[in-house]
Formats: C-alpha cells, sequence, structure tokens
C-alpha cells in the first residue's frame, strides 16, 4: 500500500511539469514569430528609408523637373522613365507614409546616384530646388529675350514681356522700354527654375549694377559716353564681328567717325532696321528705308542697341584703341576680320577686292 501510495504520488507531481513546459515552449514560439516579423518589418522599414535606391548613368546627377500642376503619379513616371529609381515599390511606400503625394513641389532637383528614399522624398517635399543656369547671347528685341528666357525658366514668355513693356515698372528700376535692353549683361546666371518674371529682373539689375562698378562707368565718362550709349555702340560691334582681338579696333573706329561727326554708316543697324540679320551683302537699296536706326541716313548712335552686346563688346568700347583708322572692312579671305583703312580712297580698293570675292562666291544678298 505504501508502494501505490508512492507511485500514485510520484504520478501526480511529474504531470504539472509536464503542462508548463508545453505552454511555455508554445509562448516562446510565438514570441520568436512576433520578433522575427517586427525585425523583418523594422528590416524592411530601414531599407525603405536609409539603403541607397536611385541610379543616375555614369554616376552623373540628374535633372528632375517637377513642373505646375505635376501629380505624384506623374513625377514618378518621369523617374521611372529615366530608371532612376531601382525599388518603385519601397519608394511609394515611404512617398506615401511621408504623405508626398499631397505635397508636390514644382521645382527644378538633381537626383543624385545612391540617394535614399529618404533623402530624395524630403527634397522634394521641401522644395529643395538646385539652381539652374539660365544663358542668353545673340539677343536682338525683347520679345527674342521673353521666349529665350521662358524657355529656361517655368514662367511663360508673355509674362516676363508685361514687365518688359511695362513703363511704370520700368521707371521704378530706372529705365524704359528703349533703354531696358542695356540692362541685360549676356552671361551664364544661376537662378532657381520657378523664379518669377518680377525675380528675374530684379536679378538681372542687380547684375547690371555690378557691372557697371565705378572703375567702368568713370572710363564711359572719360570718353563722353553714358553706360546707355556704350551699349548702343557695343550692340553694333557685336553684330560686325565676332572676333573679340579686333573688337577694340573697330570701336576705335567708330569713336574716330563720332568725333568727326561722321555718319557711322553700320551695316549691321540697317539689318536691325530691316529686320533681316541673314542679309549677307548690304546694298544701295537697303540703304534708302527710312528709319532711326539707319546710320547711313541718321548721324550720331542710334536710338538703342541692336542686340544684347557681349561684355567683350562694352569693354572693347570702353577700352578701344586710339587709332587713325576712319574704314573698315571684312577680309576678302574670309577669315572673319578686317582690314582697316585711314582714307576713303584706301578704304573703296579694300570694299571692291572684297565684292570681287562675293561675286565670286554668287553671294548677291
Amino acid at each position: 500500500m505504501n508502494a501505490f501510495y508512492h507511485s500514485k504520488y510520484a504520478f501526480g507531481r511529474t504531470r504539472p511539469p509536464k503542462k508548463k513546459s508545453s505552454t511555455y515552449k508554445v509562448i516562446k514560439y510565438i514570441l520568436l514569430i512576433i520578433v522575427l516579423l517586427l525585425a523583418g518589418a523594422g528590416y524592411y522599414i530601414y531599407q525603405a528609408m536609409f539603403s541607397p535606391n536611385t541610379w543616375t548613368p555614369g554616376d552623373e546627377p540628374v535633372s528632375l523637373y517637377v513642373e505646375p500642376g505635376n501629380t505624384f503619379d506623374e513625377v514618378t513616371k518621369k523617374m521611372y522613365s529615366q530608371g532612376l529609381i531601382v525599388n518603385r515599390h519601397t519608394f511609394e511606400w515611404l512617398a506615401e507614409r511621408k504623405d508626398y503625394p499631397s505635397n508636390v513641389k514644382v521645382g527644378h532637383y538633381l537626383v543624385k546616384e545612391g540617394m535614399t528614399n529618404n533623402e530624395l522624398l524630403n527634397k522634394l517635399q521641401a522644395g529643395l530646388q538646385t539652381p539652374v543656369n539660365v544663358v542668353f547671347h545673340n539677343i536682338h528685341t525683347l520679345s527674342d529675350l521673353s521666349e529665350d528666357i521662358s524657355n529656361q525658366l517655368v514662367f511663360d514668355s508673355s509674362d516676363l514681356m508685361e514687365k518688359l513693356t511695362d513703363t511704370s515698372y520700368l521707371s521704378q528700376m530706372g529705365f524704359d522700354t528703349t533703354t531696358v535692353k542695356a540692362m541685360f549683361i549676356p552671361n551664364t546666371y544661376e537662378l532657381y527654375w520657378t523664379a518669377s518674371p518680377d525675380k528675374f529682373m530684379k536679378r538681372m539689375k542687380k547684375e547690371y549694377e555690378k557691372f557697371w562698378n565705378e572703375e567702368r562707368r568713370k572710363k564711359a565718362e572719360e570718353i563722353d559716353f553714358t553706360p546707355f550709349e556704350v551699349s548702343i555702340l557695343a550692340s553694333i560691334i557685336e553684330k560686325e564681328t565676332n572676333k573679340n582681338d579686333e573688337k577694340d579696333t573697330i570701336a576705335g573706329v567708330y569713336i574716330n567717325r563720332l568725333e568727326r561727326g561722321y555718319r557711322l554708316q553700320a551695316d549691321p543697324t540697317l539689318k536691325y532696321a530691316l529686320d533681316d540679320f541673314s542679309i549677307r551683302r548690304v546694298l544701295d537699296r537697303h540703304k534708302n528705308i527710312d528709319s532711326p536706326y539707319n546710320t547711313y541716313k541718321y548721324g550720331g548712335l542710334p536710338p538703342g542697341p541692336i542686340c544684347l552686346p557681349s561684355i567683350a563688346s562694352l569693354e572693347a568700347v570702353l577700352n578701344y584703341v586710339d587709332h587713325n583708322y576712319y574704314y573698315f572692312v571684312a577680309k576678302a579671305d574670309f577669315s572673319g576680320y578686317h582690314s582697316f583703312s585711314r582714307n576713303y580712297n584706301e578704304h573703296i580698293n579694300k570694299a571692291k577686292k572684297y565684292q570681287r570675292k562675293l561675286n565670286q562666291k554668287k553671294i548677291y544678298n
């Protein structure tokens, strides 16, 4: 009986521990699964946020332009079409979590090799733009300028043209519709792609003031020119030659003619008056046009610049070569350079030589 009692006792003592051990294992497995799931979710979130997820050709930055009215789908389409996003799912997942689809901002952004989703989305969502290079040259009219700049910045050409023809607005900046072309110094400027016409104009005024420093203004005064008049003469030189190393000599010719009271007789002013810079050979019939820009008919400088002169042309006027030349004509070798003469007879002989070459090449207009 003692044995039976001990047997039952022993049996009763061993059953509960087995139940505890089994429950403990189940709980342990459940906890392990939860930890693994959390670890997996954490790893996914970390990967989605902080792993490199952009690719660019040749490791070079790629410009992304988010235009007015673009939706999130349109922005992603632009990036996907260029293969910029490696894992689209993680990018879209994080974008939704950061609420970027509701906060798309217009601008120019640089996508760089190896950016994380978090980096790229923070840049796009905060509107952290990279400036663009705005370049302009060989501009003849305000309309040309408006068109050229609107192709480089987000605004419409008509919006800039409105500023360029607003007499009240221009007056506040110290210009009018005739003189405002002189405000634009051709160069490369960094501006935000989303800059407004007003910001563009104010930036150009700032650059104008920077260019026309005390030293340059003093040089203009020494030749009895205003900065505006320097721009007018420089614009003629700009269209006469693309050879910077002879611009100061040509400037000297025109200044000599102005001082003697000669008419400038500059062919580019006729082309401007005729609104046709494709003319390769100026003829007598071209000289009959009745325009204040016809420097064969009217003395002195024309009313305004015939183009936006380059810095090289502006500097050529300010630092012109003091010589005794009063005439020049293109060289007959078509090198782009000119022959200079002190008197009319010498000039005519050189001009006839050039004209014969034009005839040989059958250039008649």
